[in-house]
């Protein structure tokens, strides 16, 4: 369990370092690129997992074992992320691509690895787990740049910053890919019948959500809601750089300032959701999330202090944290158990397409119509308002299931 538990630090540290911040950075501030640039990478990366996650799952389904895809992955990952910042602007887009790719790719066999590690009675605890470490792998990825980066950073201040994280990454990751036990199973070989499968079983999957009251309709508002929240995390380290003229420094902090108040905001979201539902719980992490975007918006429009932002980012980490805890038990209250795995499976769909979507709306309000970065959060912010509107004609009560809802597949 442990060694499964750690790998989420690992991976963490990827996502804080090159996706959430210093890749960002190097492309806009020290290459002196467009946010399309990254945008449009990041979509890219997205678009080409969102097509090609039922194949790596049905992949993971037929094997005998999972253990070396994960292996595989991370370590493609890894070396993409070494070539970062060599090569040019394009060259180390490209790398970020394949990179980003492997490391979501990575998410799909680490997921469907829990089995392995923890028991039905403990299988909450021990994903609980794994999440809370993760905090712990953004801690380290920022304390690491933190150290590492000069005042001023070069181009080449960044670049080690790359080759550092693909090592932690590395480093962290290897005690799951020696001490994790999987048992062996017997499959028959992969081919394309199941590939086929996979895709067949996903078209039927979005048309059995429509049977049940709020499913299909709470999945479409997540898309919405979702994106707006990724999309701001993903440009935040641009926007406070550009936009609140914030150092390297100061950003880096702000970062690290808003990861306890997303364990808190997940703490105190998760005894929301058990003394008054998660629709409610939702809607108020939704309601503070429009506060944040509005304060991001409003700061540099306004003229008002930057110094509002540190507001605004923990803020934003309550918001983050508290989402996570509320619309997974949503997703409790109106799936069947019979088909829990297979609506869950469309619930991580749904938040790949937002990651689409997101990355790539940004780059086009900001650099193709030219409306700049309040421009482009307020895009985000209308996308929010809809996905709140779209939830409210939800119930969460509790639901009746059959006894064939309730029976194992």
């Amino acid at each position: 369990m442990g060694s499964w538990v750690l790998y989420d630090l690992a991976n963490t540290i990827f996502s804080i370092n090159i996706v959430s911040l210093y890749f960002s950075l190097w492309v806009v501030s020290a290459m002196g690129a467009t946010d399309q640039a990254y945008g449009n990478a990041n979509g890219l990366s997205m678009l080409l997992m969102f097509l090609s996650a039922p194949v790596l799952g049905a992949l993971s389904d037929q094997a005998p074992r999972r253990l070396p895809f994960l292996a595989v992955s991370t370590a493609v990952c890894v070396g993409f992320t070494l070539l970062l910042g060599t090569g040019g602007l394009l060259s180390s887009l490209i790398f970020f691509v394949i990179a980003n790719y492997f490391y979501q790719g990575s998410q799909i066999f680490y997921d469907s690895l829990l089995p392995e590690v923890s028991t039905e009675e403990n299988r909450g605890r021990v994903g609980g787990l794994g999440v809370g470490i993760g905090y712990f792998g953004s801690i380290i990825g920022i304390t690491m740049g933190m150290l590492l980066l000069p005042e001023k950073p070069t181009p080449g201040d960044y670049t080690t910053i790359f080759r550092v994280t693909g090592l932690l990454f590395l480093v962290f990751a290897l005690p799951a890919f020696f001490l994790i036990r999987e048992r062996p199973r017997r499959v028959s070989p992969f081919g394309l019948g199941a590939v086929r499968r996979a895709f067949v079983e996903t078209r039927q999957t979005v048309q059995r959500a429509r049977q049940y009251r709020g499913l299909a309709r709470f999945l479409f508002g997540r898309v919405f809601y979702t994106d707006a929240a990724n999309t701001l995390i993903v440009f935040m380290g641009i926007y406070v750089t550009q936009e609140m003229a914030f150092s390297t420094d100061e950003a880096q902090l702000l970062l690290l300032a808003s990861i306890p108040a997303a364990v808190v905001g997940g703490l105190v979201a998760g005894v929301s959701v058990d003394r008054f539902g998660p629709k409610r719980t939702l809607n108020a992490m939704l309601l503070l999330w429009m506060v944040v975007l509005s304060l991001t918006i409003a700061i540099p429009v306004l003229d008002l202090t930057p110094a509002l932002f540190w507001v605004v980012g923990s803020l934003a980490g309550v918001a983050l944290g508290g989402t996570w805890s509320a619309d997974r038990p949503y997703m409790l209250r109106l799936a069947p158990p019979r088909y829990l795995g297979q609506f869950y499976g469309l619930y991580a769909m749904v938040g790949r397409f937002s990651a689409i979507i997101g990355p790539l709306l940004w780059g086009f309000v900001v650099n193709t119509l030219g409306l700049g970065r309040p421009a482009a959060v307020a895009s985000l912010l209308a996308l929010l308002v809809v996905g709140y509107v779209v939830l409210q004609g939800i119930s969460d009560e509790p639901r009746p299931w059959s006894v064939d809802e309730l029976a194992p597949e």
